[in-house]
């Protein structure tokens, strides 16, 4: 089975959801394997490469400081609810992630997954800012990846047509929020569902091979 997920790394509901799926997949005894495919999508294409201050943007969006409390706050009980940490007391910016997608794309598919949530971990619990450059190859880099060769790369625009052609697709089949799940290039769910409800979905599409 063919996972694609889409799903950008400032998005807190993302962090969730893929977690939920870790969970489903944990839990899943539908004895088939499921292949993990990360797609790019940003919320935010308009924001400047160097991002903007995180409660200016998000007071902006929410109504003011009030309106960022709750969403933060509901975030963060929801993310703990399934065993994720959330610390906006330390994000201090809204970073584009257009950096961030472009690197997840010069590594091999099987390794993709696991550093987006070194990004997400990095933005969300250590307030790092992962538009900037350093702090990008700094976590790759802890993942064993060579962090000089992937600066050359980016450095020579590598990673920007993946990343375009990502966003294409997310356009075609309608993807207009994320976290965005495709099972098997058929079936979709969007939001963070909880693992219950992926489960159900892997075991319809495995139903339905078996005929």
């Amino acid at each position: 089975m063919q996972i694609d997920v889409y799903s950008d790394m400032v998005c807190p509901w993302c962090r969730i959801g893929k977690q939920n799926l870790k969970d489903a997949l944990a839990a899943w005894s539908g004895g088939k394997e499921a292949t993990i495919r990360v797609r790019s999508f940003q919320l935010d294409p308009s924001l400047p490469p160097e991002g903007l201050p995180f409660h200016d943007a998000m007071g902006k969006k929410m109504g003011g400081p009030a309106g960022v409390a709750q969403v933060t706050e509901r975030v963060t009980q929801a993310g703990a609810a399934v065993g994720v940490t959330f610390r906006f007391d330390r994000v201090t910016r809204m970073p584009s992630t257009l950096l961030a997608h472009r690197l997840v794309a010069l590594l091999p598919e099987d390794r993709q997954a696991a550093l987006v949530d070194g990004i997400m971990k990095a933005y969300f619990e250590d307030g790092q800012d992962i538009a900037q450059l350093e702090v990008l190859l700094a976590i790759a880099a802890a993942q064993g990846h060579a962090a000089e060769t992937l600066r050359s790369r980016l450095e020579q625009g590598e990673g920007a047509e993946r990343v375009n052609a990502d966003q294409e697709e997310a356009a075609r089949i309608g993807v207009t929020g994320v976290p965005f799940f495709v099972f098997d290039n058929k079936y979709a769910l969007s939001g963070a569902y909880p693992a219950e409800q992926m489960i159900k979905v892997m075991e319809q599409i495995v139903s339905e091979a078996q005929g």
